[in-house]
């Protein structure tokens, strides 16, 4: 494929990886526009992880093809990696250096001249606001900063692609909303295409383009807002009292998905709020109607909490 203003920043047909037994994506196929934020939702285990490793040349896929900035990752793993920046859901930095150390050495890495590499430090530096923090040793960020830093260190090189796992997980409100307001500055400033994991699926309704993912197979793919129209619904939210309670809503909907927070989701297609309430009653603290949104969209499709089962950093890659 040609390497074109008009070429898609990522090309993926019908790849398929398996693991021993595990088909961890079948025929996946999928086409990221240069220039996009794009999301990649998925429970533990859906093959998000994997497809992620694939276009990275962490892994190799087992049959159909991949590009990435019009380039075959199989064939030619090196050239894809120069234009490719990555920041992993584990922490990678070294904490015993400072924050400019840490950016010059991957400078180094990528055979940066030491006034190139001047130059972009002090551009991402700036970009993330931790130029105050340049002799800082890394082991003396907070944890936000500290991602912020990895962000930057991802973008020295110049790449075309940021690859983003989990990029917010363990980071506070007010820590998140800053890190996505820098994503959407450095789409803008550095002309780039952004691929995103995350748990928290509230984040994502500003991406360009939204793909869920479940048992290796794309479920769905398209804008927030299609994705909305085409497979939402409001949805009822509801707290038992009690062990007894919480068995009995799951044995009379059989759709009933557990959120993080203990309480039960229930499709309002299976039953109204009035009906609920009648039928169980005092058996139940409260109930709430959630209208149709992303979460809805990702419960109808794939019947689980996105937030339910989050990855851990022990978690292997090329599984999940």
């Amino acid at each position: 494929m040609s390497d074109s203003a008009n070429s898609p920043a990522i090309l993926v047909e019908g790849v398929s990886k398996r693991f021993g037994r595990v088909l961890a994506l079948d025929e996946v196929s999928l086409s990221v526009p240069q220039g996009q934020m794009f999301a990649l939702l998925g429970p533990n285990g859906a093959g998000k992880t994997t497809l992620i490793d694939i276009l990275c040349t962490i892994q190799k896929p087992d049959s159909g093809r991949a590009e990435v900035a019009g380039i075959d990752v199989a064939k030619h793993p090196l050239k894809v990696r120069h234009h490719l920046g990555v920041v992993f859901q584990e922490a990678t930095l070294d904490t015993r250096l400072s924050v400019e150390e840490n950016l010059d050495f991957h400078g180094l890495v990528y055979q940066m001249s030491r006034a190139d590499r001047r130059r972009r430090i002090d551009e991402m530096l700036a970009l993330v606001e931790l130029s105050d923090w340049r002799d800082a040793l890394v082991k003396t960020l907070s944890a936000g900063m500290r991602r912020r830093l990895e962000i930057a260190r991802g973008l020295m090189h110049s790449p075309r692609i940021l690859f983003l796992d989990e990029p917010t997980v363990g980071l506070d409100a007010q820590s998140r909303a800053k890190i996505w307001s820098y994503l959407d500055t450095l789409r803008k400033s550095e002309d780039l295409t952004i691929v995103v994991t995350t748990h928290y699926i509230e984040e994502v309704d500003a991406c360009d383009t939204i793909c869920i993912i479940d048992h290796g197979k794309i479920l769905a793919h398209g804008t927030p807002d299609a994705l909305k129209q085409a497979h939402a619904e409001p949805l009822l939210r509801v707290g038992p009292r009690t062990p007894q309670a919480h068995a009995a809503l799951m044995e009379r909907f059989t759709g009933t998905v557990q959120a993080a927070d203990g309480q039960l989701v229930i499709r309002s297609s299976e039953i109204t709020v009035d009906a609920i309430l009648e039928e169980f009653g005092n058996q139940l603290r409260q109930v709430t109607v959630d209208q149709p949104s992303l979460e809805s969209v990702f419960l109808t499709l794939t019947g689980r909490d996105l937030r339910e089962a989050r990855a851990t950093p022990a978690k292997k890659r090329g599984r999940g």
